[in-house]
Formats: structure tokens, C-alpha cells, sequence
């Protein structure tokens, strides 16, 4: 398998004294530690940009919040293990490689003139110094759960946006827009495929504000994103990496307004597909 990528170490964020706990606090990321084997992360959650960085930017707040992935963090409760990053992805991407985590020209952020000047390699560098901590991070709590359990599952939390015409245009076609896509790029059919299988029913059989939900895989994002495929790289089958992306019909992606009936049913869909697929996640003998 491969090493961690940046420059962080991959021991010494978590110790057991006799259960995983953080040897230090974090402001790059909130995480709450249980006993099981289902991590859930919502990377793209946060809304934060540190400081130094405000004055250099041209985008304003709105419009960084409608490229963001809020309420994700609160789908996270299916985790026994659950980590919600507060920083935004326009200060570091962390769903991207290194190289391209840190957002300097609009080509790299859907076209958006984010900063007002260029930004100075001192200020690349301290947002480089963020990804380098969360993969040295997950790095450690990966391994380390993986002393406990045969296996892991990996919720990686994200959303999109379907009504780009306007707050008052069209929403986009159903048939390439499902409710919730699912990522599995990286979840290794010959031996996940019966997982993702009944994931993907237990979602359909929930109803979101009195309907079944239109559920398929790999639609919009056939590639998949950097920190999923990090993950198969570094341990291979042993994750089972599945990332819902939830199109906002959950809040209008306009005005940041939750739609809570629609976010509770959205949340019990997900508890119940975890739960059905739980009992492949076994601890180690």
C-alpha cells in the first residue's frame, strides 16, 4: 500500500487508554470517537476561512456557501466514528490531491474569481499545512481501527447543487440529478457489491417527505473525488468507501434556508442503510 501523501506523520494523533481517544484538540476538524467500525465525514461542511485569508478574497459569503456542502455534518450521526471538517473547501479542498487542494484560478473552482490577488506562496502553504494534518489524521484512525475490526466502512458525506439557472429556473433534468448518488468508484465489487446493493435499497425504501427517493450510483461523478480513492490506495478492500452525495432538496441552495422535514428523513434513510449493512463489519478475533 501505498505511504501517506503530505508531510504529516501517520501515528500520534490518537492513543488507547483502553479506547481510541485524540492526544490533542483539533481546530481543523470536530470528531467524535465511539466503539464500531463506520466512520462518517462531512469534508465539505464547513464555512470558515481563517483571517490572514479574508482580505484577499472576491467572492463573497453567499456564493461560497452555495459551492459548500452545508447540514452534511448533521448526516454524520450514523457514524460511530464521525469527523466534520469547519473549514472551508475554498481555503483547502481536502477532496482533492495535494497539488490541487488549494483553489488559486478560476478554472479551479467552477470558473469563480475567489481571490482578489494572488495569493502568496506563505498562505498556500499554511492551507497545505490543514491537509497534511486530516490525511496524517485518518491515516492514524484508519489503522488504528484497523487493529479492531476485519473491516471498515467509510461514509464520506457530500451534496450538490441542481437548480444553477436561478433561484427562481428550472431545477436540472431528473435523469442525470438523482436524489442521492452514491460514489462507489473505489468500493471493490468482488467483495462489497451485496453491501452497496443493500445500502442502496434500504435508502430507496425510506421515503423523503412522502416519496421513495431516486437512488443510483456513480451518475454525475463517475470519477469519484482524491480522499476516496487515497483511501483504496493505502488499504485497499479493507474500507468500503461509499459517498452519498445528497442533491439539496434538503435546503434551498439559494438562500441557505433548511427544509428540516426533508433533512430528518434524509437522515433516518441513511440510519437504515447503515444498519442493514452493519453486521459485515465484524470486530477481530
Amino acid at each position: 500500500m501505498m505511504a501517506p501523501e503530505g508531510n504529516a506523520p501517520a501515528r500520534g494523533w490518537f492513543e488507547t487508554r483502553p479506547r481510541l481517544t485524540p492526544t490533542a484538540r483539533e481546530d481543523d476538524w470536530d470528531i467524535l470517537l465511539g466503539d464500531g467500525p463506520v466512520v462518517a465525514t462531512a469534508i465539505h461542511d464547513g464555512h470558515a476561512i481563517r483571517p490572514s485569508l479574508r482580505p484577499l478574497l472576491a467572492l463573497g459569503p453567499d456564493e461560497r456557501l452555495r459551492e459548500e456542502d452545508p447540514l452534511t455534518g448533521l448526516l454524520t450521526e450514523v457514524g460511530d466514528v464521525r469527523i466534520r471538517v469547519p473549514i472551508s473547501r475554498f481555503e483547502v479542498d481536502l477532496n482533492r490531491p495535494r497539488d490541487g487542494a488549494v483553489y488559486a484560478r478560476p478554472e479551479d473552482c467552477w470558473g469563480l474569481q475567489l481571490w482578489s490577488s494572488p495569493l502568496p506562496e506563505r498562505e498556500i502553504e499554511r492551507s497545505l499545512q490543514r491537509w497534511d494534518r486530516f490525511y496524517g489524521m485518518v491515516a492514524d484512525l484508519l489503522d488504528r481501527l484497523l487493529e479492531r475490526w476485519d473491516a471498515v466502512l467509510l461514509i464520506d458525506l457530500h451534496s450538490y447543487n441542481h437548480r444553477r439557472d436561478g433561484a427562481d429556473g428550472e431545477p436540472a433534468p431528473q435523469a442525470g440529478n438523482p436524489d442521492i448518488e452514491l460514489g462507489l468508484t473505489t468500493a471493490d465489487p468482488a467483495r462489497w457489491r451485496a453491501v452497496t446493493e443493500r445500502f442502496s435499497e434500504a435508502l430507496r425504501a425510506t421515503p423523503v417527505q412522502g416519496r421513495h427517493p431516486d437512488v443510483r450510483a456513480n451518475v454525475r461523478f463517475p470519477t469519484g473525488g482524491h480522499f476516496p480513492e487515497w483511501v483504496y490506495a493505502r488499504w485497499g478492500s479493507r474500507v468500503c468507501t461509499i459517498s452519498p452525495e445528497y442533491k439539496k432538496i434538503f435546503m434551498d441552495e439559494w438562500t441557505g434556508t433548511a427544509e428540516i422535514a426533508a433533512l430528518r428523513d434524509l437522515q433516518r434513510g441513511l440510519r437504515s442503510a447503515v444498519d442493514a449493512v452493519r453486521p459485515e463489519f465484524r470486530r477481530r478475533a
